[in-house]
């Protein structure tokens, strides 16, 4: 009875430790995503196993289907400025605006009054939110604790920080979020936007600002497929081996090379931001490593699906490809789409969706995985 008993706990865990290996494998792995999303295809439901094969390819997966990037919207008060870097602080305040504009009468509400608890008369310009969040850092320790208190109310705020300092953390987004009661997913959601709009004003630009930009951002005739065809990013002119540098602070997310993309550079700055860097001839960095504004990360070339020597540049914001001169203020030579005016709003961009898979994983997938032949830069 006892062998019997053993041999059926056995069986038991043999079917259970099977039944895990294959969840994990439809969920976990580029050939279940492929096959969960070509069942979503034939049934005209959604997959989320596109997202997952656009992480383990670094983003170069079926641009085909690619959704019109949502475009944040920006206040029409935002100064305009030739490309140079932007002070944090200023770049946090257009973020931190640009997100107030779009809240409740409520909430503007009580951000009016916390602004007059620090000597503001109003909030009238992303100025006006830059002092503010300036100002009230000091009582709420952190930018994410002041802008926290912005979109929640101070004593929303002042509670989550003090809960965070008492328990020995630093009150990050993340922490801040753990402590909120139940109802506040619209507080966070606004901070996190607001954050991560700021981080996008902060960047500066890869090469010299008086680049001649070659294509732009937005629906073109692909140079090399012949169709129209969504452009994700910018392309820069640029001779080979001009030195690329990084935007701003941030970790590799990706350093290698494809048919499509070339010899390509990814980094994750943080709260949602990532920026890519195609077609180089050399890469001067490597995955996982941390970089810093300004640093050179490649030389650029002319890698990959390219009809000449060019850099492509692209910002995402929440894994969506974002036109970068939204958040310049700076027309480049060719034409830009127009910039949605607060009258008529679209959609802010979603948060960005927690971290991929492992590392380990998603480079054997880079090491043998081939680019769809239709594929373009970096889509997400």
């Amino acid at each position: 009875m006892t062998d019997v008993f053993r041999a059926n706990s056995r069986g038991l865990f043999d079917f259970l430790a099977a039944a895990l290996c294959l969840w994990a494998a439809a969920w976990h792995t580029p050939v279940g995503a492929l096959v969960r999303g070509g069942i979503a295809k034939v049934s005209g439901s959604k997959s989320e196993g596109r997202p997952l094969l656009a992480y383990f390819s670094g983003g170069v997966y079926d641009a085909r289907e690619i959704e019109v990037p949502v475009t944040p919207v920006l206040p029409d008060t935002l100064p305009s400025e030739v490309l140079a870097i932007v002070p944090p602080g200023t770049a946090l305040g257009r973020g931190a605006f640009a997100v107030l504009s779009r809240q409740p009468a409520s909430v503007r509400a009580s951000a009016e009054q916390l602004g007059q608890r620090y000597q503001l008369a109003s909030l009238q310009t992303p100025d006006d939110v830059a002092t503010l969040v300036s100002r009230a850092k000091v009582d709420f320790v952190t930018d994410e604790g002041a802008v926290l208190a912005l979109f929640a109310g101070p004593e929303l705020a002042r509670y989550a920080v003090s809960r965070a300092r008492a328990e020995g953390r630093a009150p990050t987004l993340e922490v801040l979020s753990t402590q909120l009661p139940p109802g506040s997913t619209t507080f966070f959601e606004a901070t996190s936007q607001a954050l991560m709009f700021g981080t996008a004003y902060g960047l500066s630009w890869p090469v010299a600002p008086s680049t001649r930009v070659t294509s732009p951002f937005g629906s073109r005739n692909h140079p090399t497929l012949g169709r129209q065809q969504l452009h994700t990013g910018v392309d820069l002119s640029v001779a080979e081996g001009t030195q690329v540098k990084v935007v701003a602070d941030g970790i590799v997310k990706r350093a290698s090379e494809d048919a499509v993309n070339g010899k390509v550079i990814i980094i994750d700055h943080g709260r949602g931001v990532t920026t890519a860097y195609c077609h180089n001839s050399r890469l001067l960095v490597t995955t996982g490593e941390a970089v810093t504004a300004g640093q050179v990360i490649s030389e650029s070339g002319n890698t990959g699906r390219s009809t000449g020597p060019h850099l492509h540049y692209q910002l995402e914001l929440g894994r969506r490809p974002v036109d970068p001169f939204v958040f310049r203020g700076h027309k480049p030579v060719a034409e830009l789409p127009t910039v949605p005016s607060p009258a008529n709003p679209r959609p802010v961009v979603p948060l960005a969706p927690p971290p991929g898979p492992s590392k380990a994983l998603k480079a054997a997938f880079d090491a043998v995985g081939a680019a769809p032949p239709e594929a373009t830069e970096v889509p997400p």
